[in-house]
């Protein structure tokens, strides 16, 4: 098992030749691949610099590249305007969608011995290692997952082999996966890199992913206060330590600590990306650990239209609401249709304000009263654009136009704020 390159710190910033240099010194040391997948993130990751990685690629190795496969995971299908927005100049020909209710086998269970030891007790129930059947059947001699490491709500810190198990996952492996973490618990998972779900599939790797050839590319981005984006890291490996190396960076540099709780913060949902609060509550996960209680969370989502992008998932969220972690736990004992989806029973506890804080979420497209029905307070999207002008605000503490103050956060799923509470 090998790190084959490795380049970052809190001041590098990476040119696209950088990574071109990068992925052609990789390819040097392996040999050039006959048959290659490639397991890039979807458009939620627009911003990972991996589909800038995935069309190098397709430049260097050309026609040993067949299929192209998005770690959807639970996501909608990219439309083709997407795959031509992150990917520009690859054929659409070489992609494929993830069905990851139909197109999946399961490599093997992690024992539920194992589950509860590394939850300290808390779960204990076993786990399904489930991918795209394309990866154990495909005939590949190179499976390259390309993403972002960055902190994240489910598993601590985004990507690496969470780019197979879930990305490429099936219902059940993405199910109780995220279940699992969130009654592990949301505040002892964000921005830790070697989680109980994060062991979960180390082991899984590990034991049932021998014959797979797997190499991971995983870039660590930096945005800056004004809104630019810097490559501060970009590890190409195939083992556990090429990942903790991206996450201790991305520890460094994508977690902000705040010297006091900001008592209002808001945060803008780019339309470009955000389309439904099952993206959009990253506003939500990535601030809940620096919003003071009593303190509220201003949402700005013009382009939300959804709650979930699954239709099942949807009409779950809206039947049952973004409720505490201990009343959806007894939904989930009470109730058939949730305890069948524990992916979105995750999503709810993830959501939860947990009657700390309150969410205002304005929404574009969803109406007030949909908004009240899953327990936010309703925005109107027109009024509050126009007091937070997202064009002229920067990362960081403003002047509210009533003399109170609010932290703003451009783009919250690039990082992760705290503060002392």
């Amino acid at each position: 098992m090998t790190t084959y390159y490795s380049n970052g710190s809190a001041t590098t910033s990476l040119t696209s030749d950088d990574l071109r240099e990068a992925l052609l010194e990789t390819f040097e040391k392996i040999g050039r691949p006959k048959k290659t997948l490639i397991l890039p993130p979807d458009h939620t990751r627009l911003f990972s610099r991996a589909g800038e990685l995935t069309g190098q690629c397709y430049e260097i190795l050309g026609d040993s590249i067949t299929d192209i496969m998005p770690a959807l995971g639970t996501h909608s299908p990219m439309k083709p305007d997407q795959l031509d927005h992150m990917f520009p100049g690859v054929p659409q020909s070489l992609f494929r969608p993830h069905r990851w209710r139909d197109d999946v086998v399961t490599l093997g269970t992690v024992p539920s011995s194992y589950v509860k030891e590394v939850t300290g007790g808390v779960y204990d129930q076993p786990w399904q290692a489930q991918v795209n059947k394309m990866l154990r059947d495909g005939g590949h001699d190179l499976i390259f997952s390309i993403g972002q490491v960055v902190p994240h709500e489910v598993i601590g810190m985004a990507n690496y082999n969470k780019n197979v198990f879930v990305g490429t996952g099936g219902a059940e492996g993405i199910n109780e996966s995220h279940y699992l973490s969130a009654v592990y618990g949301i505040e002892q998972t964000l921005g830790r890199a070697n989680t109980p779900l994060r062991q979960i599939l180390n082991y899984a790797q590990d034991k049932f992913c021998q014959d797979m050839p797997l190499l991971y590319a995983l870039t660590v981005i930096q945005q800056m206060p004004d809104g630019t984006l810097h490559t501060r890291g970009l590890y190409i490996g195939d083992d556990h330590d090429t990942f903790f190396a991206a996450a201790e960076l991305a520890k460094e540099v994508n977690i902000t600590h705040l010297d006091r709780a900001p008592k209002h913060v808001v945060a803008y949902l780019d339309p470009a990306e955000f389309k439904s609060t099952w993206l959009g509550n990253k506003s939500i996960y990535r601030t809940r650990l620096a919003i003071a209680t009593g303190g509220r969370l201003t949402v700005l989502g013009p382009a939300v239209e959804e709650f979930g992008e699954d239709p099942q998932i949807d009409v779950l969220i809206r039947k049952y609401g973004y409720r505490t972690k201990k009343e959806i736990i007894q939904l989930v004992a009470e109730n058939e249709d949730l305890a069948a989806n524990p992916s979105a029973a995750a999503h709810l506890v993830h959501g939860s304000h947990e009657n700390r804080f309150e969410v205002i979420y304005a929404a574009g497209k969803l109406s007030a009263d949909e908004i009240s029905s899953v327990n936010y307070t309703p925005g109107n999207i027109d009024d509050l654009m126009k007091r937070y002008d997202v064009s002229k605000l920067t990362d960081g503490w403003h002047k509210d136009v009533d003399g109170s103050e609010f932290y703003f956060i451009q783009n919250p799923a690039l990082g992760l704020w705290q503060a002392p509470l």
